[in-house]
């Protein structure tokens, strides 16, 4: 298991927290999802033999978010 930190850019509200939760909890090898609105962070871990975290920002950027690097 991995866990990766993320900071994402376009959350405003509740809504937004459970857009990114049900975009990551869809991609294969997902296990958690911590999405904090007010420090506008996203924890996941993830098994990094099905998944990567390339393609997590890929489903919060398709989700309408931006993650910064």
């Amino acid at each position: 298991m991995q866990m990766k930190e993320l900071k994402v850019e376009g959350m405003s509200c509740h809504h937004c927290v459970n857009t990114i939760e049900k975009a990551l909890k869809n991609l294969k090898g997902i296990h958690t999802v911590k999405v904090d609105l007010h420090s506008e962070k996203v924890k996941v871990c993830f098994n990094q033999d099905e998944t990567n975290i390339g393609l997590i920002i890929k489903a919060i950027e398709d989700a309408g978010y931006t993650v910064l690097l």
